[in-house]
């Protein structure tokens, strides 16, 4: 069985605020890693004890530095760094079983502990008329290889996020949202526990989850925070600019299309000032 596990860093066990996920200015940044290893661990041994034979860990949370190399379980083959032209989905193909998705988040607008959707830029991102967060947009993207998400841990928002696009995903809840930067964690050994104990429920069900998927070629479409940066954004050839919304549409001809495509746009309109 070889499994893919996608590891984001906030919705990690016992991380609550920015403090534990932002490289450069953190004072609970190296927690924040060991903790983010830690859960990674707990998936990867499970899976293993659920017959797992090959498993790719790909580091997806801003430089995608963030995972403890020398402390990572060693049968987790570890994909760190950036870019990355499908960033954190990096790796995944058609030959994976299953895809994993540790440590995720809410989308942006909604609640849930350090909720928001890929980057600032981002008001909403569509898959076909679809609002999606950053688990909507990378199931999607696993589904185009025939790839089943078959879990996702985190928070219990992210967790209802999850049951609404893929039914009978296992969810491991790891903490309950108290507002955006506030919650109530598990402790260690009980998150160890419930990552472990969902993961091995999760691959007992490959086979009866089914990939997200929907019509080809995907419309993704993208509403910037200000017209600004969409503005900005409208440079990547073939988009299509809606200016009463400030929104950006696209057709994605392959996975790879869409995950550059949605990369290009946000690294366009980051480099927009506010004022």
């Amino acid at each position: 069985m070889k499994v893919f596990l996608s590891v984001d860093m906030e919705g990690i066990s016992g991380i609550v605020d920015n403090t534990y996920i932002n490289p450069d200015a953190g004072v609970n940044y190296q927690r924040g890693r060991k903790f983010m290893t830690d859960d990674a661990n707990a998936v990867i041994e499970a899976a293993i004890e659920a017959g797992a034979t090959e498993i790719v860990v790909a580091d997806s949370h801003n430089t995608m530095n963030n995972i403890l190399w020398e402390s990572l379980h060693p049968k987790g083959k570890l994909l760190a760094g950036s870019p990355r032209n499908s960033s954190m989905m990096q790796g995944l193909d058609e030959s994976f079983d299953a895809a994993l998705f540790v440590g995720y988040h809410t989308r942006q607008g909604v609640p849930g502990v350090l909720s928001h959707t890929m980057s600032g830029v981002i008001r909403n991102l569509y898959i076909n008329g679809r609002v999606v967060g950053e688990f909507g947009f990378n199931a999607y993207y696993a589904g185009w290889f025939n790839v089943p998400v078959v879990m996702v841990s985190g928070d219990d928002l992210i967790a209802e996020e999850a049951k609404d696009l893929i039914p009978g995903i296992s969810t491991a809840v790891v903490k309950k949202a108290v507002s955006r930067t506030a919650a109530l964690c598990l402790s260690r050994e009980e998150a160890t526990a419930e990552l472990k104990q969902k993961t091995k429920l999760a691959l007992s069900k490959i086979g009866q989850i089914a990939p997200l998927t929907t019509t080809v070629p995907m419309e993704m479409a993208i509403q910037f925070a200000h017209t600004g940066q969409a503005e900005m954004a409208a440079i990547v050839p073939g988009s299509r600019y809606e200016t009463e919304t400030g929104t950006l549409s696209y057709t994605a001809q392959d996975p790879h299309d869409l995950y550059k495509t949605m990369r290009a746009m946000l690294n366009l309109a980051a480099g927009v000032e506010f004022f």
